[in-house]
């Protein structure tokens, strides 16, 4: 067990979150707590909205943290916090939060004869969380909205444009509140005491309106479009302390300084990019493609005029990443587990969804890309490999007519929101449970692929993959049609967790002062 300095990396993501110890001078994970947060909400707009709990997701984080080794926890010396991006939420300063004694933690250390108070946070005036899969945004009110002055592209579920539809269609709503921000900029400013919150330039690049090279808000334009500007988080650059813990919390000491929290998607990436030949996979419960930029990479003053598969999000530093960032990933597999699910409730069976997962997993591991009696066969006929069809057309099949060809987009794209998920070419020949689980793992790489190509990797110098996730790692089918269409060497790396970069962060960004 480790006797030196510990960073505390914390990460609060769309389904689950984690926390980990990671050893300052190692760098590698000494204990790690993860917890599902079931903390969706039903929308009163229905499948166009997406809002979760926050007091249900704050107080899995703190159980994580509870379950950590307590003397390590006394010598973390930095904490860094990543999350969800683009999602918002609003709170109250000074109402939205207050401290409580944690009560279970309480009476374990009085049976050890340890008469040490736990402080725990709960959640007060706080909205829900809107989450990046908050559709609410319809294409017709993103174009009503002034033109951001910045290179990032506005989309439904980013921070200033669901600010915005609140401004419009729910101010009374708004009133409620003074202060906005990511779920982790709300909890690093709990930690903190904060009276304003602090944002990185990362989560604030993807919340829109914001001036990634000036490192400023667009604050003209978001006032003349009707917005407080009061709710606006002040910025830093990332990588920066927003301030330092208000009180001890679960054995780390008072006064521990925490980082302004991060994008999980660069914390994921972090780790990983280990050259400038290697391209990072992130599958989880969306997917991400991405390779780092040249140094000499400046950011446009203006949003693209037409829309684009990929944008450029900030890295560490000064530098930016090409990203291919897809909505629809492990959610799209979930929704089909969850429907099978509910096919054998109809039918007066009941499975559990870890069964069916085992299942079509297998299932789709025993394929083989041309099903019995397919049409294909019986003809005799095949599809030339150098065909101009494309793979997207094709679903990454290789030009196999008779494979079941899906295309997964059940939440859309932001480059194309109208999207809906689509099947074809369905015959009797390729029904089977496991032709299905397959067909949607080729048309989840199919999609990702059709936003960023080979091609574009090959241009940028790119040889080999990376991936990581828990949807890519924990499904060999996925790294299969991986492999098979970007036709490129493709690594796992456990490493690619967005609460260890995020440590990784802290600890590149330097510690201050050493564990006694």
């Amino acid at each position: 067990m480790t006797k030196s300095a510990c960073v505390l990396g914390v990460d609060l993501g769309t389904t689950s979150v984690k926390a980990c110890l990671v050893d300052v001078k190692t760098q590698q994970i000494v204990a790690s707590q993860k917890k599902d947060t079931y903390s969706d909400v039903p929308s009163e707009l229905g499948s166009d909205g997406n809002k979760q709990d926050v007091g249900r997701i704050i107080s899995a984080v703190q159980l994580c943290i509870s379950r950590l080794p307590r003397d390590q926890l006394r010598r973390v010396v930095k904490i860094a916090v990543c999350g969800q991006m683009h999602g918002c939420m609003m709170w109250k300063q000074g109402d939205a939060w207050f401290q409580k004694q944690d009560m279970d933690r309480l009476v374990f250390y009085y049976c050890l004869s340890i008469y040490e108070i736990e402080i725990r946070y709960e959640t007060k005036t706080v909205s829900h969380l809107y989450t990046w899969q908050d559709s609410r945004c319809s294409p017709e009110f993103l174009a009503s909205l002034p033109t951001p002055r910045s290179h990032q592209a506005l989309a439904s579920g980013y921070g200033c444009p669901t600010l915005l539809w609140f401004c419009k269609y729910r101010p009374n709503d708004l009133t409620k509140y003074d202060r906005a921000g990511t779920i982790h900029d709300f909890f690093v400013a709990m930690l903190c005491g904060l009276d304003h919150p602090v944002m990185s330039v990362q989560n604030a690049t993807a919340w829109g309106y914001f001036d990634a090279a000036a490192k400023e808000w667009n604050t003209e334009l978001l006032a003349e479009a009707g917005l407080p500007l009061q709710l606006l988080p002040s910025v830093v650059t990332s990588g920066e302390v927003a301030g330092q813990l208000a009180a001890p919390w679960y054995a780390i000491p008072k006064g521990t300084p925490v980082m302004a929290s991060l994008g999980d998607l660069q914390c994921s990436v972090l780790p990983l990019l280990s050259a400038p030949d290697v391209a990072v996979i992130n599958i989880s419960t969306s997917a991400q493609l991405c390779f780092e930029l040249p140094k000499s990479y400046v950011p446009e003053s203006e949003p693209p005029s037409a829309s684009q598969t990929t944008e450029c999000m900030p890295f560490m530093g000064d530098s930016y990443l090409s990203v291919a960032a897809s909505l629809n990933g492990g959610n799209a597999l979930a929704a089909f587990v969850r429907t099978l699910q509910h096919w054998a409730l109809d039918l007066g069976c009941q499975v559990p969804q870890s069964k069916i997962w085992e299942r079509t997993l297998a299932l789709g591991a025993a394929c083989t890309d041309e099903p019995e009696n397919s049409p294909a066969s019986a003809r005799g006929c095949s599809v030339e490999k150098d065909s101009p069809t494309s793979d997207l057309a094709m679903g990454g099949m290789g030009g196999h007519e008779s494979i079941m060809v899906i295309n997964p987009t059940l939440f859309g794209e932001r480059h194309a929101p109208e999207v809906n998920g689509s099947v074809r070419n369905i015959h009797c020949g390729n029904l089977k449970l496991g032709q299905v689980m397959r067909a949607l793992c080729k048309g989840i790489v199919a999609n990702l692929h059709s936003m960023m190509p080979r091609s574009v990797l090959q241009a940028a110098g790119v040889t080999r993959i990376v991936g990581g996730g828990s949807a890519l790692t924990r499904n060999p089918l996925l790294l299969e049609e991986l492999q098979a269409l970007y036709k490129l060497p493709v690594t796992l790396d456990s490493r690619g967790d967005a609460a260890f970069g995020a440590a990784v962060a802290a600890i590149k960004s330097g510690v201050e002062g050493k564990h006694k």
